[in-house]
């Protein structure tokens, strides 16, 4: 009877009820944007269930409660951190990737020595990097090109992620997800405990910092390029519209976006022009 009883209140201690719910979904929304659906509570629970002992809060829902107060500062980042860290790897769905080496970097190359690239979400760092990876194996098959090498910038709104990009140690597990043997041997070298480690030169042409992307993008500076993949999925209309108005600001002209592949900006903007690549689809700014 103990146990069964000890199994119950293990389970409510874990249950959000829906006033709860309703609320923290009212801050996601208001804090980053991110938008969950009617019945999302057991993603909500999976994400925030491991910080109940770390902040030694009794139940999930006594820990939204905390999480609603404005002083819980370090509570609302954890919080957040764990709503929006997703999983990533290398080069993902491979054509972008491919259409900045083979159209976007000869193009601009044509014009400048040196390009500025900004990946909006940058995770744990596989993309940012593959850009870089990307910009380099271009100047190694065009010598004289690009001179000025480029300047990529990766942002996100987890700091947790952040000081892993900036850290660039990866395990076996990540390595095996998107990157070839062949790029693994190039760009990567011994690191701490086991894993490998970005190579410097790789390292130098990437950035990162902090942003939310509710909020001003203008201290970023412009951009010839654009990364936003697979992050409009998480907002509502009303946020996307403002997101992709703020992007265009950032660009130069006739400068490009890329979306992910389940992404597009139908009934979002009409600033861009949609080219149809094969595969795959960028957005220039008119």
């Amino acid at each position: 009877m103990f146990l069964f009883d000890e199994g119950l209140q293990l389970v409510s201690t874990r249950q959000l009820d829906d006033q709860s719910y309703q609320q923290f979904r009212t801050f996601l929304e208001q804090q980053c944007g991110i938008v969950l659906g009617d019945n999302k509570q057991y993603l909500v629970k999976s994400r925030l269930a491991p910080l109940m002992s770390k902040f030694d809060v009794t139940s999930l829902s006594d820990l939204v409660n905390r999480t609603l107060k404005p002083t819980e500062r370090q509570l609302r980042a954890a919080v957040i951190d764990a709503m929006t860290t997703n999983e990533t790897l290398w080069f993902r769905d491979e054509y972008p990737f491919k259409l900045l080496q083979e159209r976007l970097l000869p193009e601009l190359a044509e014009k400048k020595s040196s390009v500025k690239i900004w990946s909006a979400a940058s995770s744990s760092g596989q993309e940012p990097y593959s850009i870089a990876m990307s910009v380099l194996e271009y100047q190694q098959k065009n010598p004289g090109k690009l001179t000025g090498g480029a300047q990529i910038i990766g942002t996100d709104i987890s700091e947790t992620m952040l000081e892993h990009c900036k850290y660039g140690h990866y395990d076996g597990l990540a390595l095996a997800r998107g990157l070839s043997a062949k790029r693994k041997q190039q760009f990567f070298e011994p690191g701490d405990n086991g894993m490998l480690k970005i190579k410097d030169n790789v390292k130098r042409m990437v950035s990162f910092r902090h942003l939310n992307l509710l909020s001003s993008y203008s201290l970023l500076g412009r951009f010839d390029i654009v990364f936003c993949r697979n992050v409009l999925i998480y907002f509502s209309p009303e946020i996307k519209r403002r997101i992709i108005t703020q992007i265009h600001g950032v660009l130069n002209p006739k400068g490009y976006l890329f979306l992910g592949a389940s992404e597009s900006l139908s009934g979002l903007s009409q600033d861009f022009d949609m080219i149809r690549c094969n595969p795959g689809i960028i957005y220039q700014k008119k």
